[in-house]
């Protein structure tokens, strides 16, 4: 997989599921600071713990543009940034659906070690 690239396309089905389509889904951004993560618990208040892709255990804060219209749950594949004065600390930047979740596990770009967990 090219490391610069920060989308992929794939086929979802429609929302009536008669079809598919092509939907064009977020790749972490490695010159960002972008990590995968899989959210391990819902803390309340905009908070979870997310257990990220470099193996630590961090404190996720939701985003405010993402906090009413994206619910998280247990097991979500999520798209972090750890902050830099915290590194025990993170920024939720977007969350898979289930399907794109299953589809980017299928393709290889999710590491091995968050595979389980999702």
């Amino acid at each position: 997989m090219d490391e610069d690239r920060n989308s992929v396309e794939m086929r979802q089905p429609t929302r009536d599921g008669s079809s598919e389509e092509y939907v064009r889904v977020k790749l972490p951004n490695k010159k960002k600071r972008e990590i995968f993560g899989v959210v391990d618990q819902a803390l309340g208040g905009g908070h979870l713990k997310v257990f990220c892709q470099d193996g630590k255990m961090r404190l996720g804060r939701i985003r405010g543009k993402l906090k009413k219209r994206m619910w998280m749950r247990e097991g979500d594949l999520v798209i972090v940034c750890p902050w830099d004065f915290q590194d025990d600390k993170c920024d939720v930047l977007y969350r898979y659906t289930r399907i794109q979740a299953q589809n980017l596990v299928r393709r290889g770009v999710v590491p091995k070690h968050l595979e389980s967990l999702i």
